[in-house]
């Protein structure tokens, strides 16, 4: 589990977290969504500590990440899986190479042992023979998987994802969705997924957390996202009108 405790977070005079609180559960794939400009972005860059937070503390499983050092969150960072918005694949790489880069970083494994490792996360992702090819020889659904591979490639028992589907068709993007929920209900990890893509929600939103102009406006699962009679998230959601159509 990851909590989220009274976050805020400021640049400048602009007050873009407000007293942030929520929690993510392991084995779930708990969604953060929200409008551009909400926060949602900046929340996720918090809890891995790519921003740091001015008020408020995150927890790892009861560590305290807000109070780390630098060897202590390095540490705890070969736990975490991340997957970029676009993949974020080395171009000068090929699919092997960009795989066995976290391997590379962060253990003294041999080589034939990370091949191993690579090669099995590839085979888990849905793709074989493609170690050689480069990431301009992929389509852009592979190249998701791709960065997928990578990202669980160390076992991570956190995993975050920033917009998986962005410039993905609906068919793809409904692949890359159920790949993320499999592999968080395979490996029992922590998953959180930025987005705004209202199609991922309804398919894997287990919990979601609704950012509204910096503060956590609402928050549930998929199952009940239409039945709510909060209007901002309804807004969002659909528009007013064909939300109140959804539920007659």
């Amino acid at each position: 589990m990851i909590e989220a405790r009274n976050i805020d977070k400021t640049f400048g005079e602009h007050h873009v977290l407000k007293n942030v609180s929520c929690n993510f559960d392991k084995g779930k794939t708990n969604l953060i969504i929200g409008q551009s400009g909400s926060g949602k972005t900046v929340l996720m860059k918090c809890l891995v500590g790519l921003f740091e937070v001015d008020q408020g503390t995150v927890m790892y499983n009861n560590r305290n990440f807000t109070r780390m050092n630098f060897e202590q969150r390095k540490t705890l960072r070969r736990e975490i899986g991340m997957l970029f918005q676009g993949g974020a694949l080395f171009d000068s790489m090929n699919v092997e190479q960009n795989v066995m880069f976290p391997l590379n970083m962060f253990t003294n494994q041999l080589l034939e042992e990370k091949r191993e490792r690579v090669n099995f996360v590839l085979n888990r992702v849905n793709l074989e023979n493609v170690n050689r090819l480069m990431p301009s020889e992929l389509s852009g659904g592979m190249r998701k998987r791709v960065a997928i591979a990578r990202a669980i490639a160390m076992n991570p028992q956190y995993l975050f994802c920033d917009e998986p589907n962005s410039g993905l068709d609906p068919q793809t993007s409904g692949v890359i969705d159920h790949l993320i929920q499999e592999i968080t209900l395979e490996y029992n990890i922590t998953t959180i997924v930025n987005t705004h893509d209202m199609n991922s929600v309804l398919s894997i939103g287990d919990s979601v957390a609704f950012i509204y102009k910096g503060e956590l406006w609402w928050q549930g699962d998929k199952e009940t996202i239409l039945d709510t009679e909060n209007p901002e998230l309804n807004e969002f959601v659909f528009g007013t009108e064909l939300t109140s159509r959804l539920k007659k």
